[in-house]
């Protein structure tokens, strides 16, 4: 269950540190501000972690509307600013637009390689590379609230399926703008939230022998 404000960068090398295995990946990247389940495969296991990857995900997601950022997310720079004149009704039918296959443009700032150098890195440095659209499956989108100008979805998708671009995409649809609020992994195939464990929980059974 990655903590928010660590990469899942920073999670393996944890890992490796209380495992003492030298070989650590994990299965799916994280951003450095959601939460929620992280697949961190040791020795022999990372083998599989690239068909572990190609699972559906689950998300929890909260979405603010009338705030566009340049990440898509609270972490970045508000870029503009609008009334949110939206009833429920309107979300909802916007939300039900996105179910199917769609195409969505990645995010500026992602871990999407150019030439082999992650975009998130070449935009910190002022550099925008043209990102094509890719068809990824949005299998259901659930509002779980609305309580304006928030609200939570529940979200089951194909891999690669980018919330802050769909909430991007959203507030493009609704005439607001939006941004991600924030966001928990619920599931990445069969490993669910609840079967997670805290890297705390974890530091001890390694430290313990279990």
């Amino acid at each position: 269950d990655k903590p928010a404000g660590v990469t899942s960068h920073d999670v393996v090398a944890q890992v490796r540190q209380m495992s003492g295995q030298r070989r650590v990946g994990h299965a799916g990247t994280l951003d450095p501000s959601a939460t929620g389940v992280l697949i961190v495969c040791l020795g022999q296991a990372t083998r599989v972690a690239e068909y572990l990857m190609a699972s559906d995900k689950v998300y929890w997601a909260q979405i603010r509307l009338g705030l566009s950022t340049d990440t898509h997310d609270a972490e970045g720079e508000v870029t503009a600013t609008a009334e949110v004149g939206v009833g429920e009704e309107e979300v909802q039918e916007a939300l039900a637009s996105f179910i199917g296959s769609i195409q969505q443009v990645p995010p500026v700032y992602s871990a999407l390689k150019h030439r082999g150098t992650p975009l998130y890195q070449l935009a910190r440095r002022g550099i925008t590379v043209e990102r094509e659209p890719r068809s990824v499956e949005i299998h259901n989108v659930e509002l779980l609230d609305w309580t304006p100008p928030l609200l939570t979805i529940r979200v089951e998708c194909s891999p690669g399926t980018y919330i802050r671009a769909l909430a991007r995409d959203l507030g493009q649809k609704l005439g607001c703008g939006a941004h991600l609020q924030s966001l928990t992994r619920l599931a990445s195939g069969h490993f669910t939230l609840e079967q997670a464990v805290s890297l705390d929980e974890l530091a001890e059974a390694f430290a313990q022998g279990n």
